[in-house]
């Protein structure tokens, strides 16, 4: 059904619209939001477009299989699981599921360069992952909610990472896909770190020729900037919110140690 649904829709009109109304280069919407969940210590509902996922971070905490335990850093775990209605197939997808193992597999080597383990020596850090709804871009969902979960628990990282999916359509390219243009188009997922400048992952799962990959990574860099100011912005918005709930619910004292961090 997925496959006839798409052939019948017009990835890219004459008039330079999608599917969905936006330009070639438009991003979709972006909405996120900081929430208290069980005992993680910080999650975020990340949601772009109509794709939605809930990520929670827990830890730094004791590793639960010592065996695992690395005794110079913190190890990373990453557990992916998917609402049954998040999406038009009705497959039930469990945690042993080896899509979903990829998924996991794929955030966990993104984000081990990125965190700074070593100073979280014989410990280990979880990353649960929550797909409420999907329509395309769910790696990228996952990856830039995963980062601010991280940056939101305190959890120390060099560096954002900000993901997006670019393709091509006939010549044409394509940023922040949804699920009828992935099921349509050549496509990539990069994730960059746009402070430093670095690539922290390129995936894809079909052929795309290399001149159009030059162009989609130049595009997803870019791309990556805007969802870096988006992200951070969101950030800034919740630290400044804490520190007003500290400074009208607390002691003078610690007031004091909140205006001092303030001003470093």
């Amino acid at each position: 059904m997925v496959g006839t649904a798409s052939s019948r829709i017009e990835v890219l009109n004459d008039g330079g619209l999608r599917s969905d109304g936006r330009r070639q280069y438009e991003l979709r919407d972006i909405t996120i939001e900081f929430s208290s969940q069980g005992h993680a210590d910080a999650s975020v509902t990340f949601q772009h477009g109509l794709t939605e996922v809930l990520v929670s971070v827990l830890g730094p905490h004791e590793a639960r299989i010592r065996s695992q335990t690395a005794h110079d850093r913190a190890i990373i775990n990453v557990e992916v699981n998917v609402a049954a209605f998040s999406s038009g197939e009705r497959r039930r997808r469990t945690r042993g599921d080896k899509r979903l193992l990829e998924l996991a597999s794929t955030i966990k080597s993104t984000f081990e360069p990125v965190v700074q383990t070593h100073l979280y020596p014989r410990s280990q850090i979880d990353i649960f992952v929550h797909v409420i709804q999907q329509d395309g871009g769910l790696l990228p969902a996952c990856i830039n909610g995963a980062t601010l979960a991280l940056a939101a628990a305190g959890i120390p990282l060099s560096d954002f990472v900000c993901a997006v999916t670019g393709g091509v359509h006939s010549t044409s390219s394509l940023l922040d896909l949804n699920t009828l243009e992935e099921n349509d188009v050549p496509h990539v997922t990069v994730a960059v770190m746009p402070r430093t400048e670095r690539v922290a992952l390129v995936t894809m799962e079909t052929r795309l020729h290399v001149e159009s990959f030059e162009e989609i990574f130049k595009l997803a860099i870019d791309a990556g900037k805007v969802l870096y100011m988006e992200m951070k912005a969101a950030l800034q918005r919740r630290t400044r919110a804490l520190v007003v709930a500290l400074n009208s619910g607390s002691k003078p004292a610690t007031q004091a140690a909140v205006f001092d961090v303030d001003e470093l």
